[in-house]
């Protein structure tokens, strides 16, 4: 409880002093609810836009003042990773083993594809074959035809 009044005043006294630095000119300024539908609570391990805890309420309160200083999205992830670690990110990091959570779908998918590439082609010869095969058949003479008939009236 101490923690989380000491960043509500920290981010009261310093922006007043964000404001006259302020953000570089033309930046987008960070909002609580852009940033909320990219973080998780590091406790629920659910995105923080959802999260009702009283560690959601302590992250979206840091998340605030961080935002009250002045910090754009980068610097409040990064100020986020510094105090909750790389679990509190929604997405994966883009390189070393974080990395494999995007190229292993996507190789997933290209040996898909290139499997279905192989196989089509010898399924439609398949088809093909067969639909000859079946073209190849005798028809059937009269004799049987009339014997097929026969059996067929006999469950009408």
């Amino acid at each position: 409880m101490r923690r989380l009044r000491a960043l509500i005043t920290a981010g009261i006294l310093a922006a007043p002093l964000a404001v006259a630095a302020g953000a570089p000119a033309g930046a987008p300024r960070a909002s609580l609810p852009a940033i909320e539908r990219q973080v998780m609570c590091v406790t629920c391990k659910i995105p923080l836009n959802v999260a009702q805890s009283p560690q959601a309420d302590r992250e979206r309160a840091y998340i605030q003042s961080l935002i009250d200083m002045g910090y754009g999205e980068a610097q409040i992830k990064r100020a986020l990773v510094g105090q909750y670690g790389p679990a509190v990110l929604g997405l994966p990091a883009a390189h070393g083993f974080g990395l494999s959570a995007y190229l292993v779908p996507l190789a997933a998918v290209l040996g898909l594809l290139a499997l279905l590439a192989v196989l089509l082609p010898r399924w439609r010869r398949r088809a093909r074959a067969e639909l000859a095969r079946e073209a190849r058949r005798p028809a059937l003479d009269a004799a049987d035809a009339a014997r097929v008939d026969a059996d067929l009236a006999r469950f009408d």
